[in-house]
Order: structure tokens, then sequence, then C-alpha cells
């Protein structure tokens, strides 16, 4: 009875691979929705084209951020695994037209500009998006 538990458990586990969940958490950015926002481009505009912002920040300069986070799950009785991370923001400037756009992600273990191809420098930006980030976990 014991062999043949043994045997059979491993053949059910391999049956779940092809049961595997995707969650997409958050705000999904629409295909081609960053090139309708040019820089200059009017705060009324990036709120028809991206919607409302997940959390805005007024700590050098208006910023509204969007956050998603995907997650995959092999099994139900398994914890998720995140497999992605993302904050796009938009940096507007005084009369509130924007200034900057940036895609930010993890890679190599850091917070990474995938627009700019940077990785943001130290200060208030940097501890916002590592915020941000950490409670994304």
């Amino acid at each position: 009875m014991l062999v043949a538990a043994a045997l059979t458990g491993p053949l059910l586990l391999s049956g779940c691979g092809g049961l595997s969940e995707t969650y997409s958490r958050g705000y999904v950015v629409p295909p081609g929705a960053l090139e309708q926002i040019p820089i200059g481009a009017s705060q009324d505009q990036v709120l028809l084209v991206l919607g409302t912002p997940s959390t805005v920040a007024t700590v050098s300069g208006e910023v509204f951020y969007y956050i998603s986070q995907r997650t995959e799950r092999a099994a139900a009785f398994l914890p998720d695994k995140t497999v992605n991370q993302r904050v796009i923001a938009v940096y507007f400037d005084k009369d509130r037209r924007v200034r900057r756009l940036a895609d930010y992600g993890i890679k190599d273990g850091k917070v990474f500009d995938f627009i700019g191809r940077t990785t943001p420098t130290g200060g208030s930006e940097q501890f916002y998006l590592g915020y941000l980030f950490n409670i994304l976990k």
C-alpha cells in the first residue's frame, strides 16, 4: 500500500503541471497606450488614455503611478510566485504637463526603467519606488 502511494503521488503531481494559473493584479497597460502620451501632454490627456492612477505622489512635483503585478501558481495548493512587477510613472512639471515617462520593473534585483534604460538615482524617488515594489511582494 505504501509503495502504491509512493508511485502514484508523483504521477498526480506531474498531472497538475498543466493546471497552472496566472493572475494579474493592479493596472494592466493597454497595448500602445504609452505611445499616446507625448512629452508635454496635459494631465487630462493622461487620465483619458491611462485612467485613474493607482497612487499619486507629490514628492518633487506631481507623479502618477500605475502599479501592476503578475503572479503564477503551479497548483492550487502551492503559493503564488511573482513573475513580473511594473510601475508606470508619469512625471508632471509645474504646469501639469508630462515631463517624463518611466516604466519601472525589477532587473537583476534592482529597480530599472525600461523606457530610459536606467536605474533611478538615490533620493526620495528611489526610496518611494523601493517602497512600492516591497509592498507588492
